[in-house]
């Protein structure tokens, strides 16, 4: 089995969906920001809208990021 970035994200959406977040770190979060954006948003386009941008950028992060930390590069100079 493939452990891609869908596969991934797969997880951590189930995990979220579902209230098994043993199966994902990231799923307590994904489900803090779901019910974040239900209380922001009582029609369920605009939520989906608003909510596509946290799935790019999970998406995202599953492809490029999941091993970068905190102390990523900056192109900052330092004194």
């Amino acid at each position: 089995m493939s452990s891609g970035p869908l596969d991934r994200l797969a997880t951590i959406v189930r995990a979220a969906d579902t209230d098994r977040l043993d199966l994902a770190p990231e799923a307590a979060g994904l489900l803090a920001l779901s019910l974040g954006l239900s209380r922001m948003h009582a029609d369920d386009l605009q939520q989906l809208d608003a909510g596509m941008s946290i799935y790019d950028a999970m998406y995202r992060w599953a492809r490029d990021a999941t091993e970068e930390t905190h102390n990523w590069p900056t192109n900052k100079a330092r004194s």
